[in-house]
């Protein structure tokens, strides 16, 4: 039987991608139009995208990692439902092609914008619960997220970089790095800092740039703990 309301061909790479097809091609639009073109839009669909994914992961990281903590899964969990992470899963299925939006937000490049593609990702998983029920959505989200549980690794994911390299060095009894300015540039309201990451005990130095000191340190201690690991 041929499915009303079936879905434009545009849509059939994005729907073999997430390995489901809609019986109700109205929501699969509605997940990607923005409010900027009109309505019905993604904005309700959003919310409830928003729960179910939150509920899925939460899942999938219970069964995964039976021996891990709550207070770890939900670091984890945060780190995988972010804008950032769900912004690569939209580049990943090409959301920003398909995504309706008015002539003003097209201009201002909704298209490539994080925020708009992670809230379409949101939309298109509340889209496929109301059309498929919780069973279909858990299937779609745990096939978007295989890789990224695939590689996996709790204990580091979604601690910034300074906290990293502390760990690593106070698991080693080594002393702490240092952070230093070692230079600023800029206006007032608008400066650029300088700072220098110097691990002594290991001979290691880095320097990186920041919009603020604690951005600095932080790009300065990730350079840092790569080097660590290099050598």
């Amino acid at each position: 039987m041929a499915v009303k309301n079936s879905p434009s061909p545009v849509f059939q790479t994005l729907l073999t991608r997430l390995d489901y097809q809609f019986s109700q091609a109205l929501l699969l639009r509605q997940a990607l139009t923005h409010r900027s073109y009109g309505t019905p839009n993604y904005e309700r669909l959003e919310f409830l995208g928003d729960s179910v994914l939150n509920c899925v992961i939460a899942t999938l990281l219970y069964q995964r990692f039976p021996d891990i903590p709550e207070g770890d899964l939900s670091r984890v969990r945060s780190h995988l439902v972010k804008e950032s992470t769900l912004c690569e899963l939209a580049i990943s299925l090409h959301l920003g092609d398909l995504l309706k939006l008015g002539d003003g937000e097209i201009k201002s490049g909704g298209q490539q914008r994080p925020s708009v593609l992670a809230d379409a990702v949101e939309a298109l998983i509340g889209a496929v619960y109301l059309d498929g029920g919780f069973a279909a959505a858990e299937k779609v989200v745990a096939k978007l997220y295989a890789e990224m549980l695939n590689g996996l690794e709790p204990a580091n994911l979604g601690k910034d970089a300074k906290t990293l390299l502390q760990e690593y060095l106070q698991g080693r009894k080594i002393a702490l790095p240092q952070y230093t300015v070692v230079a600023t540039s800029g206006e007032a309201h608008r400066q650029t800092f300088r700072v220098e990451c110097n691990i002594t005990a290991l001979g290691i130095r880095s320097e990186a740039e920041g919009s603020s000191r604690r951005a600095a340190e932080q790009l300065a201690a990730e350079a840092a703990y790569k080097l660590v690991h290099h050598d």
